[in-house]
């Protein structure tokens, strides 16, 4: 390897370090906020936390490959340039691609690594958010009390607290209501003060009640009978009561991952799969609800109702003539009902069987459209790095400004165009409206062009977005319109003074 090619890697690889770490922080900012109403308050622990951010973090990463490669070609080309760096490589008769070439074998194997990671890491990683928010979802809040209200939820138990202290957390004026015993028996608890917290582990809660007493109704039933045919009621005070009640559902369980499927959880193989075999199903679904429709009409080829006659046989539309049966003189009338019934029972089955196919053609065709925007925004992600690097690099050796000012701005703005592109296209392919093939490679086609003109621009050192060479522009044409300006001038200055006269005589 030259040494310029080194100087020219070991200037990419800082910047692109950083704007990855940056872009990263920004997109999981994002997720953060999205998520925080269902983070905060439910005691997750601090290993849980880490575990669905890094999933997440994953998760980004397609997202946040192309823009940090983008924002780095443009610093490490815009820093070269400003540097006079990138002018001394030309001068020694080096062209731009010679210049970018060890860039471009790295973004290559960039892209080829981000393949592997949209395959294989990002629906493995999906797996897992998908499982850990169920188990959150899953999970019941943490005990929190407001006065004067019953709490309710600990199953069979009801719990009432006068006031409590936010600071001690002392409840005062405490009532329970205890259903918990399978016999039916009712427990009451009545307490001057206490403690009601969970344990550590969320599985036990913990009373402790102060100058109390508690009331146990206690009902006798016989044999089997569901009837209590007794009843007595015990009463005990205390000084001071502590109960370790069994809990479920405070802590937090974990799902089994692979129960989570969808077209985000697959790789390009099982999406294949997916789709030929959605394939199949939609033709099936479509031909069996819309076959009859076509081919034959389904209402009038049932001729089991009555042997009919020959004047109330199907016209040649294939429809019975309802003037017709109601002009047979013979048909009486319960014959003329048992026509109608028949054909109104005909008419409803077929109904529900074209609604009932025509639901699983709908449901199966939308799972096919997602299926197939999965697999192709998976070939998507590495032709868009490449395209990205071949938009910064030029920019940057155009631009010649280095740091995070302009780069940065430039960077934000091709960004947002590709982004909203990408989803412009991806909501159209999974509604159906466009092919898969043309709304997840729709950004490719437009920022295609803009590549390759870019870099033409630059490989021909063109001043394209050189500030100087704007402005020398406008200073030379504001030079050759000086005397129709001048010339303009004096046409103005004539009219108002032949005003001013006017307005004097």
């Amino acid at each position: 390897m030259k040494t310029l090619h080194k100087l020219v890697l070991k200037s990419y690889l800082g910047p692109m370090i950083l704007t990855f770490f940056i872009v990263m922080f920004v997109l999981m900012m994002n997720i953060v906020w999205r998520y925080i109403d269902e983070l905060v308050g439910k005691g997750l622990s601090a290993g849980i936390i880490i575990e669905l951010m890094t999933y997440f973090m994953a998760n980004m990463l397609p997202l946040g490959l192309p823009l940090a490669v983008l924002l780095a070609a443009i610093m490490t080309m815009g820093n070269l340039g400003e540097n006079y760096e990138l002018l001394a490589m030309k001068s020694a008769g080096m062209s731009l691609v010679q210049i970018a070439k060890p860039l471009i074998i790295l973004i290559a194997f960039v892209s080829i690594g981000s393949f592997f990671i949209g395959n294989n890491l990002v629906p493995y990683a999906n797996k897992k958010v998908f499982s850990i928010l169920y188990d959150i979802r899953q999970q019941n809040q943490n005990i929190e009390f407001q006065d004067g209200l019953f709490f309710n939820g600990i199953p069979d138990m009801s719990i009432r607290v006068g006031k409590q202290n936010p600071e001690t957390h002392l409840l005062t004026d405490v009532l329970i209501y205890d259903n918990r015993d399978s016999r039916g028996n009712m427990n009451t608890i009545v307490a001057d003060s206490g403690y009601i917290r969970l344990s550590d582990d969320k599985r036990f809660l913990l009373v402790t009640l102060f100058n109390g007493e508690t009331y146990e109704q206690t009902r006798t039933t016989t044999g089997n009978s569901q009837w209590f045919t007794k009843s007595s009621l015990r009463h005990h005070i205390f000084d001071r009561q502590d109960q370790i009640i069994p809990m479920e559902g405070f802590d937090m369980g974990r799902s089994d991952a692979n129960q989570f499927s969808n077209s985000q959880t697959k790789n390009i193989n099982q999406l294949q799969d997916d789709i030929d075999s959605l394939e199949l199903l939609v033709s099936t679904a479509t031909n069996r609800s819309y076959e009859p429709l076509l081919k034959e009409r389904i209402f009038a080829k049932d001729h089991s109702v009555l042997d009919l006659p020959d004047s109330l046989k199907p016209d040649h539309s294939g429809f019975y003539s309802p003037v017709l049966m109601d002009s047979i003189p013979h048909l009486s009338i319960r014959d003329k009902e048992q026509i109608w019934d028949q054909a109104a029972a005909s008419a409803r089955n077929s109904r529900n069987l074209f609604s009932f196919d025509e639901t699983n053609a709908k449901e199966a065709l939308n799972q096919l459209y997602k299926s197939k925007v999965e697999w192709h925004k998976k070939m998507s992600l590495p032709v868009s790095i490449m395209i990205f690097f071949l938009i910064g690099a030029p920019l940057g050796a155009i631009i010649r400004k280095g740091g995070l000012g302009m780069p940065v701005v430039v960077s934000v703005l091709f960004f947002v165009i590709y982004y909203i592109i990408s989803l412009s296209g991806e909501k159209a392919a999974k509604e159906g409206n466009w092919d898969a093939i043309y709304g997840m490679w729709l950004s490719t086609f437009v920022l295609s062009p803009i590549a390759i003109y870019l870099t033409y621009k630059a490989t021909n050192d063109s001043t394209l977005l050189d500030t100087d060479w704007y402005a020398g522009k406008i200073k030379l044409l504001q030079e050759k319109m000086q005397p129709f300006t001048a010339w303009v001038k004096k046409i103005v200055k004539f009219k108002r003074n032949g005003k001013k006269q006017k307005h004097i005589e």
